[in-house]
């Protein structure tokens, strides 16, 4: 299918080899990818400048967070540096100069060679790149506030509804459109407000308005313009079991869609985190929205286990009777997403720190969940090499795909995703929760498939033909990004967003809770600096 809907649409829901090896076969990217500073920034030069502390990047307290396995050595980080460098270089090409939007895809060898349109995701991921090129010192401080800065001026000339971001605007002229491709709309009426999309544009706001000081007020006026109440289910909670979850989204001046986030394993737990932590919605909905779907969803693909417990939110000390629930694959117990994708799971743990807070909650599922994605690609699947997640779709039709594992999603056959692709971003999602299994299988994408371009991994790869999605999506580029500055920044995006009010409100919600899981049988953990 066409990518005519961003990526967080698909989470819908209705109702080691040694580690010496991977360095010397990665030693090429060193050597491909040069650390200059012309080949570092898109819009401004690197050169040091001495700039007010206003227009410089805040200092953040390092994290410690829960891993599995042995850290990254000293060449391997100097190895992810350099991809992180390599892949800097995309928005040199990606962002346009008069409208300082980024495209949502480029394309090369014969693929579509450009999606001159944006979404609120494709801008926080720009926002989200910005911030992490400054932080591992791929450019100055000063050049990161530029950027930031020209991008939060652009954003203010969006049009929006009630300070919501629509869901596609022409990266050419800035004008809102229908849809990817598509003509200007002519209202605002009825246009579909992303609860997810919306989200991630939020959780941009609060990195950058933590991380360069001179824009916390425009940052601060943009996010507090947003009320994420309106994608409140204020239903009967004694009667409707969708209740007190997040609508899907709204559609401008009419009312919410017609569909809820039920699972909170998936990627709209971003909007839950931005509303909770704003007080634009109540924590019902992080109690209300299931661990699993209900047992009695006989269609879902496995029947869930797992204890009912009894939690008082920590603000309005209402009771909630949660089902710990989980899925067991491999001997591996984790909480499911929808559709099984590393996507849904690990994307918000990149900014959120999930892995600092939630020990015993999110923070040991997205390990357990990240490793039950690698057995179920390099076991069952038998594959060399691992990552199902929506992505392009390999070839030059420019089409996208949501692929996941089977297993880990609620979605049952009839909702299974396809698993006829790997994509390299999902290496960098698992790499600040499994740094030696992400690093070794970053290295065999290297070796075995000409996926690593001039602006670093290509989008997809058949992992049975070869074949290569020769595509970059802002999106996944944003997340490389990120994976690489939380491991090798002590945190990354996350140290921002701890910072934050938004994050210390909702920081007990992660910490009181204690999902039904184990940690994976055989596997050491350690909770610290991934160094």
């Amino acid at each position: 299918m066409n990518r005519t809907v961003s990526r967080s649409h698909h989470s819908k829901n209705h109702a080691v080899p040694g580690a010496g090896a991977a360095v010397l076969a990665m030693s090429s990217i060193l050597l491909w990818s040069p650390l200059s500073p012309a080949a570092s920034a898109p819009l401004v030069g690197t050169t040091t400048i001495k700039s007010p502390p206003s227009e410089s990047l805040a200092p953040a307290p390092p994290l410690n967070m829960l891993y599995a396995g042995q850290p990254l050595n000293s060449q391997q980080r100097k190895i992810l540096k350099a991809i992180a460098t390599r892949t800097w270089k995309f928005f040199s090409i990606d962002v346009n100069p008069q409208t300082d939007l980024p495209m949502d895809n480029v394309g090369f060898q014969g693929a579509p060679a450009e999606g001159a349109y944006t979404s609120p995701t494709d801008i926080a991921m720009y926002l989200w790149s910005i911030t992490a090129a400054a932080q591992m010192h791929i450019i100055s401080p000063h050049a990161g506030y530029m950027m930031a800065s020209r991008e939060l001026s652009a954003i203010q000339k969006l049009q929006k509804w009630h300070g919501f971001l629509l869901s596609w605007y022409n990266t050419n002229t800035g004008a809102a459109i229908k849809g990817p491709n598509q003509a200007a709309i002519s209202t605002t009426h009825g246009q579909f407000i992303s609860t997810v999309d919306n989200g991630w544009y939020a959780s941009s706001l609060v990195i950058i308005r933590n991380a360069f000081p001179g824009l916390k007020t425009r940052a601060t006026n943009l996010l507090k313009a947003m009320n994420f109440g309106i994608f409140y289910d204020n239903g009967n909670q004694s009667t409707n079991i969708n209740a007190g979850q997040m609508y899907g989204g709204y559609y401008a001046g009419v009312g919410p869609a017609t569909f809820e986030y039920g699972l909170l394993n998936t990627d709209p737990r971003i909007a839950a985190y931005i509303g909770i932590g704003t007080q634009t919605l109540p924590g019902d909905v992080w109690w209300r929205t299931w661990r699993t779907l209900p047992a009695d969803f006989t269609w879902q693909t496995q029947t869930p286990a797992g204890p009912t417990v009894s939690y008082t939110d920590p603000y309005s000390n209402k009771s909630f009777a949660v089902v710990e629930g989980h899925y067991t694959y491999d001997g591996i117990s984790y909480v499911p997403s929808w559709g099984g994708s590393e996507f849904e799971a690990l994307m918000a743990p990149l900014v959120v720190p999930e892995a600092s807070w939630g020990q015993k909650s999110f923070g040991l599922n997205d390990i357990n969940y990240a490793q039950a994605s690698i057995d179920y690609a390099t076991k069952t699947l038998k594959y060399p090499v691992w990552g199902l997640s929506p992505a392009s779709v390999p070839g030059t039709t420019g089409n996208y795909n949501a692929y996941g594992a089977y297993p880990l999603g609620s979605g049952g056959l009839g909702s299974a995703y396809s698993h006829s692709a790997v994509t390299p971003y999902a290496s960098f999602l698992a790499l600040p929760f499994l740094p030696q299994e992400s690093y070794n299988n970053i290295e065999k994408l290297h070796k075995l498939y000409k996926v690593y371009g001039s602006y670093g991994f290509y989008d997809a790869v058949n992992p049975v033909t070869g074949t290569v999605a020769p595509r970059y999506l802002v999106l996944d580029q944003g997340m490389v990004m990120a994976g690489i500055d939380a491991a090798l920044m002590q945190g990354g995006l996350q140290r921002y967003f701890a910072e934050d009010p938004i994050g210390q409100r909702i920081k007990s919600y992660l910490t009181m809770e204690h999902f039904s899981i184990n940690p994976v049988p055989g596997m050491v953990l350690h909770y610290g600096q991934i160094r």
